[in-house]
């Protein structure tokens, strides 16, 4: 079997570049967005430990987005 070359950044189209700095750019805001709400959050306003859901978040993208929609306790979910 004939192994692949590795891309390097110039080998990508102008076109290809944006798409993942903006993938890159949402993926860091999505993971800063929800460690932040972390700390910030009562450990009674997260469903689950804390310390399992940072874990969960180095699991991109879905880590932060599983956070953001089903780690969060509403203020009227309270125990």
């Amino acid at each position: 079997m004939a192994q692949q070359k590795k891309k390097k950044w110039e080998d990508f189209t102008p076109g290809q570049r944006r798409a993942i700095v903006v993938a890159a750019s949402v993926e860091v805001g999505l993971t800063t967005v929800a460690l932040v709400d972390l700390a910030r959050r009562p450990a009674v306003m997260v469903r689950g430990p804390k310390l399992i859901w940072i874990a969960g978040c180095v699991v991109q993208p879905f880590g932060p987005i599983a956070y953001l929609l089903f780690g969060r306790r509403a203020p009227s979910d309270r125990l």
